[in-house]
């Protein structure tokens, strides 16, 4: 697990580098968009790669990679958002934005060890194409469950969701890139 562990390190740290760039280009604008917002982009984002997956095309030329890269960025928002209601503001600064990056990742890392452990790192064996249909199911439950006001009766709720299609999106990364 200490070859996962740094493969998922090296993932996110390009994608974190891509969060700082973004914000300091546009602050942190994302702070305006509600969760369900965000799960629609994230949505978005996952139809084009299941689209590009099933026929061989790329119209818009912008990488599978890139989009797995966002889904993992706007998970890591919308879990700021899920947690923060107005308790910041919308402008952040970009050490704020950071820190409270690093936090959300700190735990989605510390969530991937766990179930690595439990499941044997089946995630290894997967197809990016199986992974990239679950994140669309984590997106489909979100959404359900955003419709239902945020209430569950027996499941996980909207952010265990956005921890998993979080690592689901760097475990396709590690297989594409690494």
């Amino acid at each position: 697990m200490i070859q996962t562990s740094e493969q998922y390190q090296h993932i996110v740290q390009g994608c974190r580098e891509i969060f700082l760039k973004k914000t300091k280009d546009y602050g942190t604008s994302w702070r305006i968009a509600r969760a369900s917002s965000l799960t629609d982009q994230i949505f978005i984002k996952a139809s084009r790669i299941r689209t590009i997956q099933e026929t061989g095309k790329n119209k818009v030329g912008e990488s599978i990679e890139g989009e797995f890269d966002a889904m993992v960025n706007y998970c890591i928002m919308a879990v700021i958002q899920l947690r923060s209601n107005d308790e910041f503001g919308l402008e952040l600064s970009p050490e704020e934005a950071l820190t409270l990056y690093n936090q959300v990742i700190r735990e989605a890392f510390e969530l991937m060890e766990r179930k690595n452990h439990d499941y044997g790192e089946a995630w290894k064996d997967m197809r990016v194409s199986s992974l990239t249909d679950m994140i669309l199911i984590k997106l489909l439950r979100i959404k359900q469950i955003e419709d239902n006001g945020g209430q569950t009766i027996i499941s996980e709720g909207i952010e265990s969701n956005y921890f998993d299609i979080l690592n689901y999106s760097i475990f396709a990364l590690i297989h594409l890139t690494l």
